[in-house]
């Protein structure tokens, strides 16, 4: 199961963990309680990677008995189901903000979500941002000397990551034939002839965006790494690995398949201490 059941107790100290999870014979999820002490008194924690419907049903559970118990819930979600799919048929963001929603939990703590739209269809949600988590992780200390936004829809988040670095930002495009709407290649503003750079997105899935953009950089990939706050690493992302030097990802979402070199950053720090 991808849902981890932690305890604190009213001083904000955790403690041992009131809850259990399991499944019936028959494939139902269930909670039991293992810690009876202090009921009422404590912040029940709950923490959902990736997007097993089983384990959001499993969420409810625990919600039900929390809220029954008169314990705070908070679920750590760091990757918001659904936040891709933002628009069209179906409003596949407002699906899952109503299961969350209809949780009734009583803050929900997400990192980095790909889309604006689902933030205001989730209750009771905390976002924290990429900015601080790619500074302290990768850059910190590094010879990085500047930002790449791979495409129109990473220049804000990779903005707002050279910002806090002090570093310049260089934005990218991809490009689409007009009739076929396929991927047609990239372009890039021009980058300095020295120094590594570090691509900053949200998500990955096969790769394919950020092997094209480094490819149409002509650059090796010593001078090239990359961040995304998601890494879903599906069909081809093993393949990163032949075009940057460095790769850097979440826990946010367990990864599909093994990318050599990756380096998995820890959230917990980063959202626990946002919980209220």
């Amino acid at each position: 199961m991808a849902v981890e059941l932690s305890t604190w107790d009213a001083q904000g100290t955790p403690t041992t963990p009131t809850f259990t999870t399991m499944r019936f014979p028959a494939g139902e999820a269930h909670v039991k309680v293992r810690d009876d002490a202090d009921a009422g008194a404590t912040t029940e924690i709950a923490t959902l990677r990736g997007t097993s419907g089983d384990d959001l049903i499993l969420l409810g559970m625990w919600a039900d008995a929390v809220r029954q118990r008169g314990a705070r819930s908070v679920a750590l979600v760091p990757y918001l189901p659904g936040a891709r799919q933002d628009r069209g048929l179906p409003f596949g963001a407002k699906v899952y903000a109503d299961v969350l929603n209809g949780f009734a939990i009583d803050q929900v703590i997400a990192f980095d979500p790909h889309s604006p739209v689902i933030v205001g269809l989730v209750e009771r949600l905390t976002v924290v941002p990429s900015e601080q988590v790619v500074h302290d992780a990768v850059l910190a200390g590094s010879d990085y000397s500047g930002i790449i936004a791979p495409d129109k829809g990473a220049v804000t988040r990779a903005s707002l990551v050279a910002e806090a670095a002090g570093l310049p930002l260089f934005r990218a495009e991809k490009h689409r034939n007009p009739d076929t709407g396929k991927l047609d290649g990239f372009s890039c503003e021009p980058l300095p002839d020295t120094g590594r750079l570090l691509v900053v997105d949200d998500i990955c899935d096969g790769g394919g965006t950020f092997m094209g953009l480094a490819g149409s950089t002509g650059l090796a990939k010593e001078r090239l790494g990359l961040w995304v706050s998601h890494g879903v690493f599906s069909g081809r992302a093993p393949q990163l690995a032949d075009h940057f030097g460095e790769i850097v990802t979440t826990d946010s979402y367990p990864a599909q398949q093994d990318v050599p070199g990756l380096r998995t950053v820890p959230l917990s720090p980063y959202l626990t201490k946002e919980i209220r």
